[in-house]
């Protein structure tokens, strides 16, 4: 792009982040989440803004909003681009929200220069992927990819005890929605060529390495489990250390085993227990009984299971020595997801005719291109996240770093699609 033209790109990718980042409960960062009224008036705004942009708005049964630039040949299936609406509690602006930002912005800059594609082009603003309201993610993604059938809305609850369909049936948004404008999006959809996701990287790889652009060869596969270490709660002081059946001691045992097994495992693999529940949880008393978090992740689906089984073995023979009962709840299992070989060096190509720096790398973080990658060629562009943080109020990318990440998603559009 030349100077002017990148200039009006920068102000109109940062505007629309933040008239985005406006659309949150308040308090810290940006809270929007799934269903909420927040986010309804996120997704309107957005239809909005895509009708503004000239491309066709629809909106499926869930609550993805889509923007259509039609094709010259409606026969070739569709080229999707964009993420996620939802954000995680006081989570940042640029994450889910970049994507589905520059994503419409490339579709506007390609039709004014360009005029109508070959290929049609699609800009998608999932309803969800991170899982902050309800015990599940990627119900945007996973509505359009045969992930979920819907019949997890009916049981499904967030912590108020409002299930997904409540929540459903009572969004401003949804309701709002005729049949005119779901135009027949109802199903799963079999007609997308390839999906490409632009995002942030949530790492310090990048900026670590002062490198642009992250071309993602593949996402790990995460194992996340609910463990629950019952013992007997009794006397602290009148319990001789030797007669307890200590539930909390027995917890600690097993997170140290986690971590040391974790170390002598060595990298991609990371393991992490981010939360832990003790009853009764009172200073005198001997916890009788303890709830914590396994969250496991690699890229090698072999190597994944290795660890689990045998760090769940481990755990049982502490459980046995200590005289506790283990129960142990598999609550999310995905598979690595490879991205696609001929569009990653497709951004490779990019990346070297434009000048920019880049380096091929893992994904440790979900999203949405993974649950793509097994049914179409789909492929991840990461931009640089400060000091790795995200989730957070203090994420940020600078503006230089956001629009090298427009240029390339739309240059990786132009090739895909004109």
């Amino acid at each position: 792009m030349n100077d002017s033209r990148v200039q009006a790109s920068t102000q109109k990718l940062l505007e629309l982040l933040e008239e985005l980042a406006a659309f949150s409960t308040p308090g810290p960062g940006v809270t929007r989440l799934l269903y909420t009224e927040e986010w309804s008036r996120a997704q309107i705004f957005l239809q909005e803004k895509m009708a503004g942009l000239g491309l066709e708005v629809s909106i499926d049964k869930v609550g993805n909003v889509y923007g259509r630039l039609s094709g010259c040949n409606p026969q070739q299936k569709v080229i999707l681009t964009g993420s996620h609406i939802d954000t995680v509690v006081n989570g940042g602006k640029y994450d889910g929200a970049y994507g589905i930002a520059a994503a419409m912005i490339a579709l506007q800059d390609l039709q004014r220069n360009f005029g109508q594609p070959q290929r049609t082009l699609e800009v998608v603003s999932f309803c969800e992927e991170e899982g902050s309201r309800f015990p599940l993610a990627y119900w945007g993604s996973g509505h359009v990819t045969e992930r979920y059938d819907g019949s997890e809305a009916e049981t499904c609850m967030d912590a108020e005890g409002v299930t997904l369909k409540a929540a459903m049936a009572q969004s401003s948004f949804l309701q709002d929605i005729t049949e005119e404008k779901a135009s027949k999006r109802t199903g799963v959809r079999n007609d997308i060529g390839a999906f490409v996701e632009l995002h942030i990287e949530q790492g310090i790889i990048l900026e670590k390495t002062d490198t642009q652009i992250g071309v993602v060869q593949g996402i790990v596969g995460q194992s996340r489990y609910v463990v629950k270490v019952s013992g007997i709660a009794n006397h602290a002081g009148t319990t001789p250390m030797l007669m307890r059946q200590d539930a909390l001691a027995s917890a600690v045992e097993m997170l140290y085993v986690l971590e040391s097994s974790a170390k002598t495992a060595g990298e991609p693999l990371v393991a992490t227990s981010g939360k832990l529940e003790v009853y009764p949880n009172t200073p005198n008393v001997i916890p009788g009984e303890v709830l914590f978090t396994l969250d496991i992740r690699h890229s090698e689906e072999d190597e994944l299971e290795r660890f689990c089984e045998k760090l769940l073995a481990e755990c049982n023979e502490i459980a046995v020595k200590r005289g506790v009962i283990l129960e142990v709840t598999s609550v999310l299992h995905t598979v690595p997801a490879p991205m696609d070989t001929k569009l990653s060096a497709m951004l490779e190509n990019i990346c070297r005719q434009e000048g920019k720096t880049y380096r091929m790398m893992v994904s440790g973080a979900g999203h949405d291109a993974q649950l793509f990658a097994p049914r179409c060629p789909t492929a991840m562009i990461f931009v640089p996240s400060r000091a790795g943080i995200s989730h957070s109020p203090e994420e940020y990318t600078s503006p230089e770093q956001l629009v090298a990440g427009l240029e390339v998603l739309t240059a990786m559009l132009y090739e895909l699609a004109y």
